[in-house]
């Protein structure tokens, strides 16, 4: 009997038993510890808190809070005030969630009736967009050539044209438009459009499927193209297709030609009365590389609706942006892996962009010059101390404030003069700078999807900046600070003699992007008037003089 009560004991049922005992105290004690240490409403929050498996980007680099693979419970708003829709499956497009992580607090808040119009919007499109049955039957107009004035839905397709700034400007300006306008927005994926960005809208594609029967006439449409608004209101060609009954025969697509080189017919596009016809025709094609926004404001037929969708007027691009731009899996981690290694754990992140108009890569040193005068009277960066006394500070290395700044150019000259400026010699105050530039590519390759997506990439950190300064007339900086809400410091073009601009660089009064191109016609005059003069909230741009700016009314140059 006693040998059978021993070998009830097995020694390894035993040691088991006491490892489970020892596993489940510890998973007791160690929640304990943590929801001790919650404050109370945390406790209440927990369930709705939304676990990013990502390190938090101002965390410590050896933290001991946050370990590397560590889940980090955070609360953001995650969909920006009810800005982007809800059930996008989020492993498909970490950027459209993981974004806030890195973004500032949003700075404005959405209107509820930008909100009521983008879910709208994505009705819409779920019903007419590319595969659907009504596209099918709208696709079949363009086949026959015929319209008889009766269309589900009307649409407007985006010609993919230009560098990666101009498209992105030029792609929320159509998409405004068509929200105006109740149009379904397709896009031309061009070259690279489907690796760079992900699908904005819930369940149906924006991109134009490769069998839309126009697509390959896309580089063709021109001015000259008989299919152009332009060339039809410039050769009478809608008056004479007139029907006996006085009824105009309208076709089923119209070519918009709104790019710089645009003449005073396809200007018209901007008036009321041409509106008004346009509207009428189920497909309009439009090609443009102008942020065309501004002039919207002054259209009676959209003034008030605008208003009513923005109403601080300088906050367009920024809700857009933030909208329909979110960089595919690719390009985010990118951005992921360059802001956590190197811009973390700054104190302060200062971005500059440098564009340069010149047929050679540089370094210039008019440019150079015109930088670090602009970033030292602006108190962007620290003054050095050139003489060869040495500086005694009293602050230990992990009390000087420390600066990173990011500048993106094509040229790696200009980073690294910045580089040996603060390695060569100390800052007068103390604080320790360092130089960080991603790329240097030399020259733009715009069908060259690896560049454009390190162009991208470089977008997004600059908007993730603290400060930021941009060069003017740069549709790249403009899409920086357009995602990151940022006024930054302008750099004036230089002066045609290569010499560096005095002053250096002026403060954006806007949010807004410049429309580079704008018409110098008032429709109801009928006569070329300063655009700039009609409404207090459109004016001149800080960096093009003749171009036309967004501001909120209370916003001074």
């Amino acid at each position: 009997m006693a040998s059978e009560n021993r070998s009830d004991l097995n020694p390894i049922k035993f040691i088991g038993f006491l490892i489970i005992c020892v596993m489940i105290l510890t998973v007791l004690l160690t929640a304990s510890v943590l929801l001790r240490d919650l404050p109370s409403d945390s406790l209440k929050n927990l369930a709705k808190a939304k676990i990013f498996d990502v390190k938090p980007p101002n965390a410590p680099v050896n933290s001991e809070e946050y370990g590397s693979h560590q889940p980090v419970i955070v609360q953001k708003d995650k969909l920006l005030g009810g800005l982007l829709p809800s059930g996008i499956d989020e492993r498909s497009c970490l950027s459209r969630h993981e974004s806030v992580l890195y973004h500032k607090e949003l700075r404005h808040k959405p209107s509820s009736h930008l909100i009521s119009r983008l879910r709208d919007y994505e009705a819409l499109h779920k019903q007419c967009g590319p595969h659907t049955e009504i596209y099918n039957r709208s696709i079949e107009l363009i086949k026959s050539g015929q319209f008889n004035g009766s269309a589900d839905c009307n649409y407007l397709v985006w010609i993919s044209y230009s560098g990666l700034g101009n498209r992105m400007l030029t792609l929320a300006s159509a998409f405004l438009y068509a929200l105006l306008t109740n149009r379904v927005l397709l896009v031309d994926p061009g070259v690279n459009m489907p690796g760079l960005f992900c699908e904005p809208f819930p369940e149906v594609s924006w991109l134009i499927p490769p069998d839309f029967p126009l697509i390959n006439q896309f580089g063709n449409f021109d001015q000259k193209s008989p299919h152009s608004y332009g060339y039809m209101v410039k050769n009478d060609i809608i008056i004479r297709n007139s029907s006996t009954d006085g009824s105009i025969i309208l076709p089923p697509f119209i070519y918009l030609h709104l790019t710089h080189d645009y003449d005073d017919q396809d200007k018209l596009f901007f008036c009321d009365q041409d509106q008004s016809f346009l509207q009428k025709i189920p497909w309009q094609i439009m090609k443009t590389d102008n942020y065309f926004v501004p002039f919207l404001f002054l259209m009676p037929t959209f003034e008030q609706e605008l208003s009513n969708l923005f109403p601080q007027k300088e906050t367009i691009f920024y809700f857009l942006s933030r909208y329909l731009f979110h960089p595919t899996n690719s390009v985010w981690w990118l951005v992921k892996r360059y802001y956590q290694a190197y811009l973390a754990q700054a104190d302060e992140k200062l971005g500059i962009q440098i564009r340069v108009l010149e047929t050679e890569v540089g370094p210039f040193k008019y440019v150079l010059d015109q930088i670090i005068s602009c970033t030292m009277k602006e108190n962007l960066l620290p003054q050095i101390n050139r003489s060869s006394e040495s500086i005694v500070l009293n602050q230990s290395a992990k009390q000087r404030k420390t600066i990173a700044v990011l500048i993106t150019s094509l040229s790696p000259g200009y980073s690294e003069e910045f580089r040996n400026m603060y390695w060569e010699n100390p800052t007068v105050t103390g604080e320790i700078v360092s130089i960080y530039q991603p790329s240097q590519e030399e020259y733009q390759q715009s069908e060259n999807l690896l560049h454009e997506r390190k162009a991208l990439a470089e977008m997004y950190l600059l908007s993730l900046s603290d400060k930021l300064v941009t060069s003017g007339w740069s549709t790249f900086g403009y899409v920086a600070q357009g995602l990151g809400g940022l006024k930054p410091w302008i750099l004036y073009k230089p002066d045609q003699n290569r010499t560096s601009h005095n002053p250096p660089c002026v403060r954006a009064a806007s949010l807004e992007p410049c429309f580079h191109a704008p018409p110098y016609y008032d429709c109801k005059k009928k006569t070329a008037t300063d655009m700039s003069k009609l409404v207090p909230h459109v004016r001149h741009c800080e960096d093009v003089s003749w171009g036309l700016k967004l501001f909120d009314q209370n916003g001074e140059l």
